[in-house]
């Protein structure tokens, strides 16, 4: 009788990016990991939406610009077809259209070929555990747009939301994750979580890109 393994299951993932020079090492480097299976890599959409027919799939790592179906588009087939599997951006883009449409499509993370290896890592993991991380400089292009427009006003917002609950909104749209929100307000983790349910819930938001865009339009972030 064999004897029962602890070996945690590891993601898998699918590399997208239409320059072989770009996506085989990639996959090699993040195929090192172990935690992390890279599935398929694909040089365009078509092959992702394939790939992800094909096998069970965590997360993709998503180029933009790519031939016969683009990133954008990608995204959004991934979201409506397969919303279990969660995509990070990974570009040289990060323009204001490019942001904020792959944000919303539907991704999850959004991060410049600037990142290294443990960046890349870390918002796979946190992506494929339904959060959301940003590059700084895809934050601070995100903000900058925010305070260059006219005041918003809170009217994107429901008006049963809670001091605490707008508080973490705040945070979110900051691009801060749950463990720095409880650091902030000297609450725990169990806390944050349950004030971004309720958060959820209230004001139809989906996911943590939907909050920073909420957020910005609100004029909170």
């Amino acid at each position: 009788m064999s004897e029962p393994t602890d070996e945690p299951q590891r993601l898998k993932v699918v590399v997208a990016d239409d320059q072989a020079a770009v996506r085989e090492p990639l996959a090699a480097v993040l195929g090192m990991s172990e935690d992390i299976e890279v599935v398929a890599a694909a040089a365009d959409g078509a092959e992702v939406l394939a790939a992800v027919a094909a096998a069970s799939v965590d997360v993709v790592l998503m180029d933009l610009r790519m031939p016969v179906m683009d990133g954008i588009e990608t995204t959004r087939r991934l979201n409506e077809e397969h919303p279990q599997v969660a995509v990070v951006v990974l570009t040289t883009f990060a323009d204001d259209d490019s942001i904020l449409a792959a944000l919303g499509a539907g991704a999850r993370g959004y991060l410049t070929k600037n990142a290294g290896r443990q960046d890349i890592l870390r918002a796979i993991r946190a992506a494929a555990a339904g959060q959301s991380v940003l590059d700084r400089e895809v934050q601070d292009r995100l903000l900058a747009t925010a305070r260059a427009r006219p005041p918003a006003t809170d009217q994107a917002l429901p008006p049963d939301l809670t001091p605490r609950e707008r508080e973490v909104l705040t945070f979110i749209g900051q691009g801060l994750p749950n463990r720095a929100i409880a650091e902030k307000l000297f609450i725990s983790e169990a806390t944050v979580k349950t004030h971004i349910n309720n958060l959820f819930a209230k004001a139809g938001i989906r996911d943590r890109p939907d909050a920073v865009r909420r957020a910005i339009a609100a004029g909170l972030a």
